[in-house]
């Protein structure tokens, strides 16, 4: 274990997993300013667009503080420059944790073993690297093809006077959270509670932001207030 992580520590590591997350901080900068560009073009004011940048900068800091939960066990078995690339770029501190410990398991041994040698780190980092390269090479490969499809499905259905897409990316994120959460709710009480919880909290806060408009400023914390209130449930709970 000791030879793994002085090799999971080595400086050449810093330099590639630096490097790495150098790049995505230039295109989460690149992004935003070219959706600031674009906004005139879709009808969004300049204080429609701080309001989303607010809304998006908030929204991510409760799926944040779970990732950096993870993380941080993650550091002490693979170290800080690999955890921090990988961390960085896929964001899915779960998905990580599941290829980390598949491929120790496919080696012979497990994370943190006091047999977790430097071959077995090697291994580590090979299934992350080529387990998340599919994603990468998906968006590079399709999505201009993507685009176009969605244009040609956006222009067809403006001329028939409803949106398409706009009914497809609801559904889908419908799908994606009801996903999740039934998930959460078959596990037991106290999880459903924490779930129930969480949905009445974002129903109230958009309900009153919505009828109060001096209060307009809840939309952007109701996602944020809805995550701390299943928190919160879920401490005194579980």
């Amino acid at each position: 274990m000791e030879g793994a992580m002085q090799l999971a520590n080595n400086p050449v590591l810093w330099i590639f997993s630096l490097l790495i997350i150098g790049v995505v901080v230039f295109q989460g900068i690149t992004f935003i300013r070219l959706a600031s560009r674009a906004s005139e073009s879709v009808g969004m004011s300049h204080s429609e667009v701080k309001t989303a940048i607010k809304v998006g900068t908030i929204n991510a800091i409760g799926p944040s503080l779970g990732i950096m939960i993870v993380a941080v066990s993650l550091i002490t078995l693979l170290g800080d420059p690999l955890t921090l690339m990988r961390i960085g770029i896929i964001g899915s501190a779960a998905t990580e944790s599941m290829g980390a410990t598949i491929a120790a398991s496919a080696f012979g041994t497990e994370l943190g073993a006091s047999d977790f040698g430097r071959h077995a780190f090697v291994t580590v980092v090979w299934v992350l690297c080529l387990g998340g390269s599919g994603w990468l090479l998906f968006t590079v490969l399709f999505t201009k093809s993507l685009g176009r499809m969605e244009k040609k499905v956006s222009d067809k259905s403006r001329r028939r006077g409803f949106s398409v897409m706009t009914i497809v990316s609801t559904a889908a994120m419908l799908a994606v959270f009801a996903n999740f959460a039934s998930g959460e709710v078959l596990k037991g009480y106290n999880t459903a509670l924490a779930v129930a919880i969480s949905a009445m909290t974002m129903v109230i806060v958009s309900f009153t932001a919505s009828r109060k408009k001096h209060l307009s400023w809840l939309n952007e914390w109701s996602l944020g207030l809805s995550i701390l209130a299943a928190l919160s449930v879920s401490y005194y709970t579980l």
